[in-house]
């Protein structure tokens, strides 16, 4: 039940977008164990003119760059499958858009679960209801 939001610096395409999804979709199921079925991923353009890194435009310097949160559940990964999820991500869009900046940013947002939900119920709520 993760939803991704996610900015990237790249003229909006469906094909560019599909392919952001099927990443983030294969990686957030296989390294954070999260069910696809409930996943939802928001996917923003910004011109790489109106990107500014260093006090330079991406597009004036070359490079691509993205910048996504996932919102997770609190205690439901480790420090490990965390950091290897980053490293699997940055490594994924530097393959998908090319000459990735190094100011990248992925965040992996850990969310208490009495205060985060979907469908009108909290995640506790959820939790307390299956051990019942």
């Amino acid at each position: 039940m993760p939803i991704l939001n996610v900015k990237v610096s790249a003229k909006k395409s469906p094909e560019l977008s599909a392919d952001i999804a099927a990443i983030l979709l294969e990686l957030t199921s296989r390294i954070l164990h999260k069910d696809p079925a409930v996943t939802a991923i928001a996917i923003d353009y910004v011109d790489p003119d109106d990107w500014i890194v260093g006090g330079a435009s991406l597009a004036a310097q070359g490079k691509s760059s993205v910048y996504f949160d996932i919102k997770i559940t609190d205690e439901t990964n480790t420090k490990a499958e965390k950091a290897e999820y980053i490293r699997a991500a940055f490594d994924a869009f530097a393959k998908l858009l090319g000459n990735l900046h190094e100011e990248s940013y992925i965040y992996v947002q850990d969310v208490r679960a009495a205060a985060y939900g979907y469908g009108g119920q909290t995640q506790e709520w959820r939790y307390q209801a299956a051990v019942s």
